[in-house]
């Protein structure tokens, strides 16, 4: 049975206290039901950190079921400060509404600051534009990244806003509820020009910085779907739509079946720079473009898909390329 949750919110500084009267269930469960902009691992959280009283005594036993009508009383604070800096980046917003972003990321943006990109990132970029308007993901004010796309592939991410956003967006990846098509220019032209690669991936055996297809039964299991979309000089179009979504996945499935991306510095060895154009100019970065992006809201339920036009140096690589 679920609990009878009245509440009411009182603003207190930049947190929130919200006070109600409970009937019979879990505690986190209830809670998660008379607030529904928190996941209930945040609301764990929260009970694991003294954050709720009952009858004024501190309860932190989140399954629980003991409190009939009796009165609680759930302290949120406000947000602590992501360590990166918020920082003023254009960005393409393509879609956002209070619980997520959908974002059009050039090639050269990394995604989140790491060793040796500690600013300047997207997640520098979304602090400084969503300022005010994150609710604290985890208890950290930042946004949510649930998946993400290497620094010089381009094309459409979703962050999320909300603990509940993020919790809901990765449900949907987790189960594969994600629709992605990304477009690649490979080197040569498959044969058959469609079919479906079925791999194990996983880090390098002796180079950590590169992703590989592993024996069964270790790494991750890896599905993408290709399809020749057109055919170039000694070079094609793909698509490629993917099931899961392992680091690196479209860059060392088409590199496994013989087919690396034009401008893959990692994993096309036999070309590690293309040159193009009628100055010879190099094509500097893996040509792979995160074109399509669709799910289900996964808190209003509306179905969403977006698309993304392939950037001006892969539409200038084809016109190049094209017989």
């Amino acid at each position: 049975m679920k609990w009878r949750t009245t509440h009411m919110r009182i603003m207190a500084g930049d947190g929130s206290i919200f006070t109600g009267t409970l009937g019979e269930g879990r505690l986190d469960r209830a809670l998660v039901d008379a607030l529904p902009d928190l996941s209930r691992a945040r609301i764990q959280a929260l009970i694991a950190d003294n954050a709720l009283l009952i009858d004024g005594i501190v309860v932190n036993d989140a399954s629980s079921a003991r409190y009939k009508d009796r009165s609680f009383t759930l302290t949120i604070p406000a947000p602590r400060p992501d360590r990166a800096e918020a920082q003023n980046i254009d960005l393409n917003i393509v879609f956002e509404d209070d619980y997520l972003i959908i974002v059009d990321k050039p090639a050269g943006l990394v995604v989140h600051p790491a060793a040796g990109h500690a600013d300047g990132t997207l997640v520098n970029a979304l602090l400084h534009h969503c300022k005010g308007r994150l609710s604290g993901i985890g208890g950290v004010e930042r946004p949510g990244i649930v998946h993400r796309i290497d620094r010089d592939t381009s094309g459409l991410l979703v962050v999320a806003k909300t603990d509940k956003a993020h919790e809901g967006l990765a449900k949907l990846f987790a189960a594969h509820d994600i629709e992605r098509r990304y477009l690649a220019v490979v080197a040569g032209q498959p044969a058959p020009p469609a079919g479906i690669v079925r791999t194990q991936i996983g880090r390098h055996p002796t180079d950590r910085k590169k992703m590989a297809v592993l024996p069964e039964g270790k790494g991750k299991h890896a599905i993408t779907h290709f399809r020749m979309i057109e055919q170039l000089k000694k070079t094609a179009l793909i698509e490629c739509r993917l099931e899961t979504g392992r680091t690196h996945q479209v860059r060392v499935h088409m590199a496994h079946i013989g087919h690396a991306l034009i401008g893959d510095s990692v994993y096309n060895n036999r070309q590690k720079a293309f040159k193009f154009g009628p100055n010879q100019s190099y094509f500097i970065r893996q040509a792979l473009h995160a074109v399509s992006l669709g799910f289900i809201h996964p808190i209003t339920g509306e179905k969403l898909a977006f698309e993304s036009n392939l950037p001006d140096d892969i539409q200038e690589l084809l016109m190049f390329l094209r017989p």
